[in-house]
């Protein structure tokens, strides 16, 4: 047994310092069954808290410090079975481990990995399982208290988040001290002050919603914080996905509640960054002075890749296993790392959402403009607009205006543009060598359909030439019948848009980079079902029909599958935001689709390990697989794609006749 004095001065080490990994000399992880369904779920009370070897006594002292207890069976907290199955799985433990579990008539006892109890010397030193009372937080409502707070050394400061019911969650991190105007970010180097990190930082300066210059700051949310000497352990470091934003390089911010990296952490076991990068005129703009040559937001996203591969082991990631993934211009810019000579080597995986590219409005985010091209199609008009061309230095006329006013001029700079140095040829090249990361990509259903306007005129040709789009054969994207000409006529330029702006160039993407081994298997897929997030684009075409049985919206029947409709899908926050389930089949694809996107994270394939999904009872998960099969990656002689749906299945890539009509063929990158 403890002595006294020993339990004491326990104690007053754990009470006198900042509650942290290292005062309290242990290794945090959080462990819960989650379903995704938040308070709600049937599994509520299954959570413990994972402490490293320690006396029986420091045990207690530990989880009270925390604000626990030790968990016992007593408690009636809920099954914590398959949250032990999933220690053993991983190779944490073996079935004959012992944790400290509470007392029984005044004894110290502990349990195995498999249930069995007895009576322990309390001077043995053995993992133990505190409980896990923290409040489930919502986009709207979060507990931050100091309760739950918990602070982690990193980047020469203290950092102080707090957990709730998923995860430890650390908001709003510095990675780069406020950059001047139209120059590139450093990297933030702590001085060794403290910095609270539970709440989010500024976003970045954008149109209709304001922002700051001092933006440059990141989230991590993660289900497992290391002691310092346990930092650089790679065998239980969680994988890294580091999420770019989407938002046309004009608006968005890594604090957006449909972006919520907890239950993606939790359910999926990895940690979870998203990033703020400076946007539109203040993180594009390029001159034609040798000067400013653009890209300060693309360089502010490498920066913030620099500062987590520097640091996120302070926070249980795995810097060698990080995976960058973004949607729509998140997606161009994830492509941009893949192009850019200055990320090369940084990430080892990249999904990319919805990449635009090919005609029309997409083709830039693709495509790269030059710094003379840039200037005429947005510095010119930029510089009229602010009386700024002819004065003598036009990056100083232009650094005194407010940084609001350039953001709601007319015309912005989103470019990405050929600077030389983070950008080099005019688009992602497919030849060359095999590229040192995995790749796992595709598209919605209908992605284009928000880009068009509805149309007015059911005069096919008019309507066409005034959308900017090819007035192609009738035969090669024919209007469908029904009984309201406009809305036929939509539905056919969705499908156009849709092919010209996404389909085409993903698809020609992956054929090419197989074909010329520039890339190992992909994982393609399209997303054949959607939940579209509030408020954009606000088109009825886009949600389900609505029905007496389906008050929310039927997704068995036909509708849009639009853009940003996967969202909500991939982080898991239909209950964290407090959207209703639609039909029986929304939660178990919701699940599989974290399930299958956390282990693209953990494994660089998509097809979960059926021992981890055995162990933590994700049983809808496994059952699809087992009677749907394998998601099979494309290859150079099989173009496959994962159809997600409920259920999933397997097709070819598609539209290959519309594809090649508009331009946009197999042979489009050579």
């Amino acid at each position: 047994m403890l002595s006294l004095f020993k339990t004491v001065a326990f104690l007053a080490t754990v009470v006198s310092a900042t509650l942290s990994t290292s005062s309290l000399n242990t290794d945090l992880t959080i462990l819960i069954n989650n379903d995704l369904q938040g308070a709600d779920s049937k599994h509520a009370d299954s959570g413990f808290i994972l402490l490293s070897k320690r006396t029986f006594a420091e045990a207690v002292e530990t989880c009270e410090a925390l604000g626990e207890q030790l968990w016992a069976p007593e408690l009636n907290l809920g099954d914590i079975r398959p949250n032990l199955d999933y220690l053993i799985f991983q190779g944490a433990t073996s079935e004959s481990t012992t944790f400290w579990i509470g007392a029984k008539d005044g004894k110290a006892r502990a349990a195995t990995s498999r249930g069995m109890m007895a009576t322990m010397d309390p001077d043995e030193r053995m993992k133990a399982l505190c409980t896990h009372s923290a409040p489930y937080s919502t986009a709207a409502v979060a507990d931050t208290s100091e309760k739950w707070q918990l602070t982690v050394t990193s980047s020469h400061q203290d950092i102080t988040g707090f957990r709730d019911r998923h995860s430890f969650r650390f908001l709003g991190v510095r990675y780069a001290p406020q950059p001047d105007r139209f120059a590139y970010s450093v990297p933030f180097k702590g001085n060794g002050s403290a910095a609270s990190a539970t709440g989010f930082a500024p976003q970045c300066v954008q149109s209709g919603s304001g922002g700051s210059e001092d933006c440059l700051f990141l989230n991590i949310w993660t289900p497992y914080v290391p002691r310092p000497e346990s930092a650089a352990k790679k065998n239980k470091q969680k994988p890294v996905m580091f999420w770019i934003h989407g938002g046309a390089f004009t608006g968005g911010t890594g604090s957006d509640p449909t972006f919520d990296g907890g239950n993606l952490a939790s359910r999926g076991a990895v940690v979870v960054v998203t990033i703020n990068y400076r946007l539109s005129t203040l993180g594009f703009l390029a001159l034609d002075d040798g000067v400013t040559k653009g890209n300060y937001g693309l360089a502010d996203q490498i920066n913030a890749l620099d500062w987590v591969r520097a640091h996120i082991q302070d926070f249980g990631g795995n810097p060698d296993k990080l995976t960058v993934f973004g949607q729509s211009a998140g997606a161009g810019s994830v492509r941009a790392l893949m192009a850019s000579p200055m990320a090369v080597g940084k990430f080892a995986g990249a999904i990319m959402l919805s990449n635009l590219g090919g005609i029309n409005y997409g083709t830039t985010y693709s495509k790269y403009y030059t710094i003379p091209e840039e200037v005429e199609v947005a510095a010119k008009p930029i510089l009229k607009a602010t009386n700024c061309t002819d004065a003598p230095s036009q990056v100083e006329c232009l650094r005194a205006v407010p940084a609001a006013t350039l953001a709601e001029l007319d015309t912005v700079a989103r470019y990405i543009v050929v600077d030389g140095k983070y950008i080099l040829q005019d688009q992602l090249r497919m030849a060359g060598p095999r590229q040192p990361y995995e790749l796992m990509m595709g598209i919605t259903a209908e992605d284009g359909a928000p880009f068009i306007s509805y149309p007015k005129t059911a005069d096919r040709a008019a309507y066409l030439e005034a959308a900017g789009f090819p007035n192609l054969p009738e035969h090669v994207f024919p209007v469908p019948e029904g009984p309201d000409p406009l809305a036929n006529l939509f539905n056919m330029s969705s499908r156009l848009a849709t092919d010209g702006i996404f389909r085409c160039v993903d698809q020609d993407t992956a054929y090419s980079g197989l074909k010329k081994g520039k890339f190992g298997p992909v994982y393609y897929y399209e997303f054949d079902r959607t939940y579209q997030p509030a408020g954009w684009p606000d088109l009825a075409a886009c949600e389900p029909p609505k029905s007496t049985s389906h008050p929310h919206g039927d997704p068995s029947l036909p509708y849009l599958r639009c853009h940003s409709g996967e969202l909500y899908y991939v982080f898991g926050n239909l209950a964290r935001q407090g959207l209703p389930v639609r039909d029986e089949a929304d939660l178990p694809f919701e699940q599989f689709v974290v399930d299958s996107f956390s282990s693209f994270a953990r494994t660089f394939n998509p097809n979960p390990e059926r021992g981890l999904l055995s162990a933590r009872r994700y049983e809808e998960t496994l059952q699809e697989i087992e009677k749907y099969g394998l998601w099979m990656p494309a290859t150079p002689d099989d173009m496959t794609l994962r159809v997600l749906q409920w259920p999933t299945s397997r097709r070819d890539f598609g539209e290959l006749e519309q594809c090649d009509a508009l331009g946009l063929g197999y042979d489009y990158y050579g």
